[in-house]
């Protein structure tokens, strides 16, 4: 005949553990899911810099601001016909005279304030640290305040933006632009 009644009824010690297992995927769940969201954010502010200082590269100003230097077109017979190099950011017909282009996964933007003469500088607004978004009328536009930048120098034009966006370098090849 069988015994009724419960384990403690019937003299035997019960104790509950938790299940090991269980509590330790959820912690490495967790501990995983918050590691990829740290590096993420990590991957981004390195790969942006900081919106506060001028990215490396970039020549200062006693005063804080970013210089930027023409880079004349080379004529090269190195250059390839009918596009920019694979490695190319652009074709320098891509970039509109008195205009320019943005880049977002170098997060730059390469004008042309004259005919022939090229210029880069960051993306990144050095208000809030959006990406502008808009280049015209010699303008590069940020969406997210209205800050205006020069196309020529990366000097603010329009605040609230505090500083000039860093200038970065590049090389012209024939037709090709690269970033340095």
């Amino acid at each position: 005949m069988r015994a009724q009644g419960t384990p403690k009824e019937q003299g035997a010690v019960v104790t509950q553990e938790p299940n090991q297992d269980s509590l330790a995927t959820r912690r490495g769940m967790l501990a995983g899911v918050g590691l990829v969201g740290l590096a993420g954010a990590l991957t981004a502010c390195g790969a942006s810099g900081s919106s506060s200082s001028p990215a490396a590269g970039a020549n200062s100003t006693p005063g804080g601001g970013a210089t930027t230097a023409t880079v004349p077109a080379a004529s090269s017979s190195a250059s390839v016909s009918g596009g920019a190099a694979a490695d190319a950011l652009a074709s320098t017909s891509e970039i509109p005279v008195g205009g320019g282009k943005i880049f977002d996964t170098q997060v730059v933007v390469v004008t042309q304030p004259t005919a022939g003469e090229y210029k880069a500088f960051t993306a990144v607004c050095t208000h809030m640290g959006c990406i502008v978004s808009k280049i015209s009328d010699g303008k590069i536009e940020c969406p997210c305040h209205g800050s205006e930048y020069s196309v020529a120098t990366g000097d603010v034009l329009r605040g609230p933006a505090p500083r000039p966006l860093a200038a970065k370098q590049i090389k012209i090849t024939g037709d090709s632009i690269f970033l340095e």
